[in-house]
């Protein structure tokens, strides 16, 4: 029987669907999350005047800013922000040196990484992964004919590294120093870095952390808390024993939404860096496969967004895409493993879910410049121009 050929054909999308979805659902899910993780400790605080919702209202505030950003965002081309990525690489270093300064930073438990804005705060280290994705690309398309060079390719960028690692271990802030060092060495391999320098630079990496883990107490106790935290529950191995617990208690479908127990004053910062805890109790075993599903999908069309960008010679969007792509899976991984217990605990929130307004607004913006570099491979793809 022949097709009916009146019937109006099916368009093609313009931007990549699964990738837009998958973000999406991630950042919805991470809204509802938050509300359940965190109506207990918003109920028993001053500061947030006993109000079950405070933490959900706040959140949905920063959401709902991220998306106006990443709207913004998705109309600059990319041409745009490689002209722009120098600048806003340097005005991250001005961001986290001004931060700390005392009476411009702000300082939390000891560390100082907050600028106090009335009744927001912003976290430079979360706006420099951005800066350091976007930079990161612009050096290697600059030093391409030199990536075999160790003086001309390297040296630089190690310079600037440095630079962001001093700043950031002065407030302290290790996971983010981790997450954008992961960033640079990821993109300067996919620009064309030496296989051979490439493993001499990660064995110097890993030295550089275990020196710094010795010589620094609280880094050391977090590792032995790591090892076993049972030996010191109630100490060092708090936060560890008490997330294994959550995922223990969730099982295989959870004890259902809004019914974890260990939310309630025994996970501390179940809303930002534990947050996963609470989805394996309350959804158990299938809504963490979720969880890495979702995540699984956006690193995975990150790439091949950026291998489509490189058959369309434009490097400068495929490093972008695929610098992303290093960013949500290295950061979403550490998240991941240090609330199962497989990575010793960092202070490093959940991509696209966590509660905090500087996370969500930079995730938001990285995945718009994402789903911009698809749509200009798609207008490329159909004859079109940028």
């Amino acid at each position: 029987m022949l097709p009916n050929l009146d019937m109006p054909r099916r368009l093609p999308s313009e931007v990549d669907l699964t990738l837009l979805w998958s973000g999406l659902f991630l950042l919805l899910l991470g809204m509802v999350m938050v509300y359940s993780s965190s109506i207990a400790i918003a109920e028993a605080s001053r500061m947030a005047s006993h109000n079950p919702a405070h933490y959900l209202l706040r959140h949905a505030v920063f959401l709902a800013v991220g998306l106006v950003a990443a709207g913004i965002a998705f109309q600059v081309p990319l041409s745009a922000w490689q002209q722009l990525a120098p600048w806003l690489f340097v005005a991250g270093c001005v961001m986290l040196m001004l931060v700390l300064v005392p009476g411009i930073g702000r300082d939390v438990n000891g560390a100082r990484r907050w600028f106090s804005l009335g009744p927001i705060n912003l976290q430079p280290s979360e706006l420099m992964k951005l800066f350091a994705v976007l930079y990161a690309a612009d050096y290697t398309v600059r030093k391409m004919p030199h990536m075999q060079d160790l003086k001309k390719a390297f040296l630089p960028m190690a310079c600037a590294m440095v630079v962001v690692g001093v700043l950031l271990l002065k407030e302290p802030d290790f996971g983010a120093f981790v997450v954008i060092i992961s960033i640079a060495i990821g993109i300067l391999f996919l620009g064309g870095m030496r296989a051979r320098l490439f493993a001499v630079l990660i064995v110097v990496l890993l030295v550089a952390f275990a020196v710094m883990i010795v010589v620094s107490p609280y880094r050391r106790d977090r590792i032995f808390g790591f090892m076993d935290p049972w030996s010191d529950a109630f100490g060092r191995g708090y936060q560890l024993s008490h997330a294994l617990i959550a995922f223990g208690r969730g099982e295989f479908f959870g004890v259902g939404l809004g019914a974890s127990v260990e939310k309630l004053f025994y996970l501390p910062e179940a809303h930002t860096d534990f947050l996963l805890a609470v989805i394996a109790e309350e959804l158990g075993f299938v809504g963490v496969v979720g969880v890495v599903v979702l995540f699984g999908l956006v690193v995975q069309r990150a790439f091949v967004v950026g291998r489509q960008a490189v058959s369309l010679d434009r490097l400068y969007p495929a490093l972008v895409a695929q610098g992303v792509g290093i960013w949500i899976g290295v950061q979403g991984f550490i998240n991941m493993g240090v609330n199962m217990g497989l990575l010793p605990t960092k202070g490093l929130t959940l991509p696209f879910m966590s509660y905090g307004g500087s996370g969500i607004l930079c995730n938001s913006v990285a995945l718009a410049i994402l789903l911009r570099v698809d749509w200009e491979n798609r207008q490329l793809m159909r004859g079109g121009k940028l």
